[in-house]
């Protein structure tokens, strides 16, 4: 059966970049290359 209500962090060296909760949302695939790639940098 399908869960609800899921988490989905993506995390860089242990620092949150994105997060489903905190956003309501899943994020763009270009946003999150985005995101690490700036944390990264």
């Amino acid at each position: 059966m399908p869960g609800a209500g899921g988490a989905f962090e993506v995390e860089v060296d242990g620092d949150l970049v994105f997060s489903k909760h905190a956003e309501g949302r899943y994020p763009e695939l270009q946003e999150l290359k985005e995101a690490i790639a700036a944390r990264l940098a």
